[in-house]
């Protein structure tokens, strides 16, 4: 038989299926798998389901419902003060990660290289690889995930195509602001390459600080795709709606890719976005006060067993440092493996997030979008068997 496709069929199980496996068949308390578990708001699946009653639930537009394409262009410059033409800046697709995939399709050629940060979101590289693009990766440094000094500027070169910023960033929780953006924009507009931001947490932002989306700074609207996600922005994560934004000449393209991988999005979800997006200011304060709380109450509970807790500023994800907590192991891999299986408590080794060599192997990340009794019961859980 001849081989497939060296980009995928080389991908092993994912961490993410392979802990929560394990968490099954042990009864562990799984914080490793990034979603709520409880539904987001009931007038938003109301409006969703008599939607889907009353029709029509034929093929919607291929760029997205015209009413949520306005929606989205409403929301960006509510929030942000960005402006885009909802009939060709805007493009609704099924989900997020579809959303990245038309983008990078668009956007790369072979031999382009693209700069993005580690550890990093597991679907990037497959998709870079997949377009024949070379990913430049720049390490960021612990405790603080701060830009180390020099590296992102090494990394770029006469061949970079693009940026690839997630921001807020999974699996760190790390929102990139101030300088840093200044940076990224700087160095991406000297040469001459695009940025294209997954800035699907956009509202999990916590101590009062701000996601600012790097298309705001000069110059950088006309180079920049950026994208958003329903799914987060409204704890409904299995409706996979997300959106793009960006000027037309990128959308138009990012577009051509987009109907020849799922074409539309159900007309339904697409109705309910759009009076989901139209919610008042104090939904989305409400959303990120909520989470904030739930990433204090965890992040307690695991200083207090031991662990030391990594900088967090927003998403549904805190990392810890395992050293001197528990037994000690080789790899992470081996340490969550204990934690599920011993401990009963499920979580996902940070060295999935890693592509280059060395990764870290004593850094675990858990997922803190839970209710609080099943917070409370995995800190007990690791209290009971750590502290003793």
């Amino acid at each position: 038989m001849k081989s497939l496709n060296p980009d995928f069929a080389s991908l092993g199980t994912t961490i993410f299926t392979t802990m929560s496996a394990l968490a099954a068949e042990h009864g562990a308390i799984n914080l490793g798998q990034g979603f709520p578990d409880e539904d987001g708001p009931l007038d938003i699946r109301d409006v969703a389901a008599r939607a889907l009653i009353e029709g029509p639930n034929q093929y919607p537009p291929m760029m997205g419902l015209p009413a949520l394409r306005q929606a989205v262009a409403d929301h960006d410059q509510r929030f942000y003060g960005l402006t885009y033409d909802a009939r060709d800046e805007i493009l609704v697709t099924s989900g997020a990660t579809e959303a990245l995939a038309a983008c990078l399709m668009a956007l790369l050629a072979p031999g382009d290289e693209v700069v993005l940060f580690e550890p990093l979101y597991d679907s990037y590289l497959p998709i870079i690889r997949q377009c024949g693009a070379v990913p430049r990766i720049v390490r960021l440094e612990t405790p603080g995930w701060g830009i180390p000094d020099g590296a992102f500027t090494t990394a770029f070169s006469p061949a970079t195509k693009l940026v690839l910023l997630n921001t807020p960033m999974n699996p760190t929780g790390k929102l990139f602001a101030g300088e840093e953006l200044a940076v990224i924009a700087r160095l991406a507009t000297a040469h001459d390459a695009y940025v294209l931001c997954d800035e699907v947490y956009e509202h999990l932002v916590f101590d009062g600080a701000a996601h600012q989306p790097i298309a705001t700074l000069p110059e950088m609207r006309a180079r920049t795709l950026r994208i958003g996600s329903a799914g987060k922005t409204f704890s409904l994560t299995g409706w996979k709606v997300g959106y793009v934004s960006g000027p037309r000449d990128l959308i138009t393209t990012v577009a051509k890719v987009h109907q020849f991988l799922t074409f539309t999005t159900p007309p339904g979800l697409q109705a309910a976005v759009v009076y989901a997006l139209d919610k008042d200011d104090a939904y989305y304060t409400r959303l990120a006060t909520s989470l904030q709380a739930k990433r204090d109450r965890l992040a307690e509970g695991l200083r207090r067993v031991g662990f030391k807790v990594l900088p967090v500023e927003g998403t549904y994800f805190l990392t810890v440092l395992t050293d001197g907590v528990g037994q000690s192991f080789a790899t992470d891999v081996e340490y969550a493996r204990w934690l599920t299986v011993e401990v009963g408590v499920a979580t996902v080794p940070c060295s999935a997030f890693y592509a280059g060599p060395n990764p870290p192997q004593n850094m675990i990340r858990f997922c803190f979008c839970k209710k609080d009794e099943v917070l409370d019961a995995a800190i007990d859980r690791l209290a009971s068997r750590l502290l003793r």
